[in-house]
């Protein structure tokens, strides 16, 4: 997270006082939108963790979702190498476009991006029972269920790749990955948990 001194050591001079500021969603690496900041909004930011920035056109400063709740939740904070630009990774809390979408930006959706949102989807029908929905079926259904259809799809998975039917073998993945992050959420657990494990494993094991 950015410090005191670096804060200091920003070009403002450059940017005649205001840094522009990338935000980027700190799971799934999605640029969100666009914004600036002046140093009492970077410090607001820091302070509060909510992220402000300074409006242009209304010369002050603007704290993203104060109106409609759709807040950015501060993660981190990066300088580029010029020290006039702002990386801000931060956790949304709805959408952040005015106009309802994820992003500011239209731009093709990454797979890891889309990967993300079935995780939220996931973990909303756990939340909200909806009618007629598979997952919210499943959630209701128990842990014991939905144990056994991670295992079955995980059988039906090494079937495919022994007789080498590979439609088949991506058909039954697809299952077995739907129906894991399923048993995932009914544990509390979330995709972002598993890949800091690998990441910990990795790092710590030379044999990988």
């Amino acid at each position: 997270m950015i410090n005191a001194k670096e804060i200091s050591c920003l070009n403002w001079e450059k940017t005649q006082g205001m840094i522009p500021t990338i935000i980027q969603d700190y799971i799934s690496s999605q640029v969100l939108m666009h914004g600036y900041m002046n140093q009492q909004a970077l410090k607001k930011s820091l302070e509060q963790g909510i992220i402000t920035f300074f409006s242009r056109t209304k010369n002050c400063l603007w704290t993203k979702g104060e109106t409609s709740g759709n807040l950015l939740k501060l993660i981190d904070i990066t300088i580029d190498c010029d020290k006039d630009t702002l990386l801000i990774l931060v956790n949304p809390v709805g959408p952040t476009c005015h106009l309802g979408n994820y992003s500011c930006f239209c731009i093709s959706e990454s797979n890891w991006s889309f990967f993300y949102r079935l995780e939220k989807l996931l973990a909303e029908r756990k939340k909200y029972h909806v009618y007629n929905s598979y997952t919210s079926k499943l959630y209701a259904s128990g842990t014991k269920r939905i144990a056994q259809k991670v295992g079955e799809e995980a059988v039906e998975c090494a079937l495919a790749a022994v007789t080498n039917n590979h439609q088949e073998l991506i058909n039954e993945a697809s299952d077995l990955i739907y129906h894991l992050l399923i048993l995932l959420q009914d544990q509390g657990i979330d995709f972002n948990m598993i890949v800091n494990n690998l990441k910990k494993r990795n790092i710590n094991n030379n044999s990988i």
